[in-house]
């Protein structure tokens, strides 16, 4: 199906012919995104997998804190009738590989901060097929804008990811996929049958580290549902935050400016909407645990925390983590999502494993193609070389390659709770 396109003052139509007359309109600033939003928040009411990574919210507090260097590219298609139908949220980054090879990275618009995970694109049931192939029609058809495009933590599930892989396969386009894990805990309907699924020395945890809390201290366990709590709160998980990994060495994430601009825009648009899960714990007057979440649904995505590491042997992460879960599923939530990373310490609180999907593909005999190929060659080898070097020498090549000792502190990696 030919997508024949036209300029008008603001944005570029593309119209495709036949019985559905689909239409893309292309969004390069944030005051065109907002005169949709109406139909944006309409398009995700009817898509099942729709998430707040996926909402005007989160994407445009990220677009104002970690956009200044890229391109805003949103792809939207409407139907007929002008009804929107989908919506594909990119963005273009210029990038110098090795310090002198340049590529146009075209991307999921807030990729790249590594704050955002389970990042989709959004497409009215039973129409996937039609949008993907007006977008690929798209993307040939303006090759000069992009070399590379990454798709990353998708959902396993996307209905638009399985129908653009096979598309993309179909075609013969340069094409690689990966997987990363997630984890998630499927809440019951009572916070009693989910204490049930904990080892029995969990089961008892609860409430005992939550008792002796209440008899050493003056204990406080809330949600914040005031700006004024709000910004109490978010200041003590940045420094509790940065204390954490300061203590082991590393910068922490909250040391950049940007990061703690993100965070304060966005809890004020999902207070605003009543889908912040921002809960504090607070021992004599003095916050000493943060978790940071945000509700959408009957889910709840868990982003950040911090705690006070010189009281883990209160438990305060622990305690806090117990209240939140249980007035979790008295509200009637059903999921509790840890997000990107392996279950670690999660999986005490009966969290199950998931994935996401990255999605990287490039047009066939392009310079695009030609670096995924050089990419995922040196991973093989990698993986070659892990499964038949010795350990000893293993562990001395991983150690003279820097960038493989170093770790950053982002967003979930954390080690353990208090």
């Amino acid at each position: 199906m030919a997508c024949a396109g036209t300029w008008n003052v603001r944005l570029r139509i593309l119209g495709m012919p036949g019985n559905s007359k689909l239409q893309l309109r292309i969004y390069r600033t944030l005051d065109e995104l907002q005169e949709i939003r109406p139909q944006w928040e309409d398009l995700l009411s009817s898509y099942p997998l729709s998430t707040t990574f996926s909402t005007w919210e989160w994407l445009s507090a990220w677009w104002r804190a970690f956009g200044g260097n890229q391109e805003l590219l949103v792809i939207g298609a409407f139907n007929f009738e002008s009804r929107l139908i989908g919506l594909l949220p990119l963005s273009i980054t210029r990038v110098r590989v090795g310090g002198f090879l340049p590529l146009k990275l075209l991307r999921l618009m807030s990729d790249g901060s590594q704050d955002s995970d389970n990042l989709d694109l959004p497409i009215r049931p039973g129409l996937e097929e039609e949008v993907t192939s007006c977008f690929m029609k798209y993307l040939k058809e303006n090759k000069p804008l992009w070399d590379i495009c990454q798709l990353n933590t998708m959902p396993s599930s996307s209905p638009m990811g399985a129908t653009l892989t096979r598309q993309l396969t179909n075609e013969g386009w340069a094409l690689e996929t990966h997987r990363r894990i997630s984890c998630a805990i499927p809440l019951p309907a009572t916070f009693a049958e989910y204490v049930q699924q904990l080892s029995s020395e969990d089961q008892k945890n609860i409430g005992r580290y939550t008792r002796r809390l209440e008899k050493r201290y003056a204990t406080r366990i809330y949600r914040c549902s005031q700006k004024h709590e709000v910004l109490r709160a978010l200041d003590a998980m940045f420094e509790l935050h940065q204390a954490r990994w300061q203590a082991v060495g590393e910068k922490g994430s909250f040391g950049s400016a940007q990061r703690r601009k993100f965070y304060h825009e966005l809890s004020e648009l999902l207070l605003e909407r009543g889908w912040l899960e921002l809960w504090a714990l607070e021992l004599d007057s003095v916050i000493a645990a943060v978790q940071y979440a945000f509700r959408y649904g009957t889910t709840v995505f868990q982003l950040q925390e911090g705690f006070d590491s010189s009281r883990s042997s209160d438990r305060v992460g622990f305690v806090l983590r117990g209240k939140v879960l249980e007035q979790l599923i008295t509200d009637g939530v059903q999921k509790y999502d840890f997000l990107a990373g392996p279950p670690g310490y999660k999986a005490r609180w009966s969290a199950q494993p998931g994935c996401y999907h990255d999605l990287h593909f490039a047009p066939p005999f392009s310079l695009g193609a030609s670096y995924l190929k050089f990419v995922n060659d040196a991973a093989r080898s990698k993986e070659w070389l892990r499964a038949h070097l010795p350990k000893s020498a293993w562990r001395a090549l991983h150690w003279v390659n820097p960038s493989a000792r170093r770790q950053s502190p982002k967003k979930r990696d954390l080690a353990g709770e208090g």
